[in-house]
């Protein structure tokens, strides 16, 4: 068992923190606020005042946030504040579990490297329910050594786990992975919306596509269709994963494709329809809510 310390328990991170103590590991965890903080102490957690206090004596550090920004902040430090990478020593293993740029994911990496710190991006798939029944998809970036090292803790909160290649690599899997998301999610909504307003009934037409070649993950796992299954859709679109994080996902997927040439026109497409949802003030919601704007 391992002493790891957990930076960042929103939605994700709380659930993930939680299923490493109770695989018998020690954690020790910081986020902004309180609540998730008490929660996680409850289960035999400690609770630190400050990332830096967190890292304290740790052998592993995993950390979930919303965007590069944080991250860089917490491991390099800002004008204010120290970076946790200047209290580990040599030796300690990084898991970013967060959804971010490819530039901070190598930016944080070579800073590790040159403290003989092993680090991987290893963001995730599979939203809260899958957080917290401890079966997430990691999406690693990084060494071979960092990942062998790594398996035995994510295998402690995930599933299914992939080393996609060198440090960046994950992070470029998760936007391939939920611009499809984005992409089959709309496509599933529009085909529900097109046979209701015809007269159908959704949950008939979901079963009656799920038997044919219409058949994907939105439309048999997380059904955007109030009423036909219990998905968020069913609890007021209540996330879930939020709009604004798939919209900042797909942010992120068209700022690569455009760095890299790649043709993404659906891709692009599903931006700017989440981008609509966000601006409507639906950014909290579940992004199975597209729907709506198809109504």
């Amino acid at each position: 068992m391992a002493s790891i310390a957990f930076i960042g328990l929103g939605n994700m991170g709380g659930p993930m923190a939680a299923n490493l103590l109770q695989a018998g590991h020690t954690v020790r965890a910081y986020d902004l606020l309180e609540e998730p903080l008490k929660q996680l102490q409850a289960l035999g957690g400690a609770a630190a005042r400050s990332p830096l206090n967190a890292v304290e004596g740790a052998e592993v550090v995993i950390s979930m946030l919303p965007a590069g920004k944080h991250v860089a902040d917490v491991y390099l430090g800002t004008e204010t504040t120290d970076g946790v990478l200047d209290k580990l020593p040599y030796g300690t293993l990084v898991l970013d579990c967060s959804t971010i740029d490819t530039e901070t994911v190598n930016k944080v990496a070579q800073a590790c490297a040159f403290r003989g710190i092993d680090m991987l991006d290893a963001p995730v798939s599979g939203g809260v329910a899958a957080a917290r029944a401890g079966t997430l998809t990691f999406m690693c970036g990084g060494s071979d050594k960092a990942f062998a090292r790594a398996q035995p803790i994510l295998a402690d909160m995930g599933k299914n786990i992939f080393h996609a290649g060198a440090h960046g690599a994950g992070q470029v899997a998760k936007q391939c992975n939920n611009m499809l998301l984005a992409i089959h999610m709309i496509g599933t909504s529009e085909a529900l919306q097109m046979g209701v307003k015809c007269g159908l009934d959704p949950k008939v037409l979901s079963e009656i596509m799920l038997k044919s070649s219409g058949r994907n993950w939105s439309l048999e796992l997380y059904n955007p269709y109030p009423g036909v299954m219990d998905s968020p859709a069913s609890n007021g679109y209540t996330p879930g994963f939020m709009v604004d994080l798939m919209t900042k996902d797909l942010g992120l997927a068209t700022a690569n494709a455009r760095a890299t040439g790649s043709k993404i026109p659906l891709g692009e497409q599903a931006e700017s329809l989440f981008r609509q949802k966000q601006a409507a003030g639906d950014g909290r919601k579940d992004f199975s809510s597209i729907l709506e704007i198809l109504a």
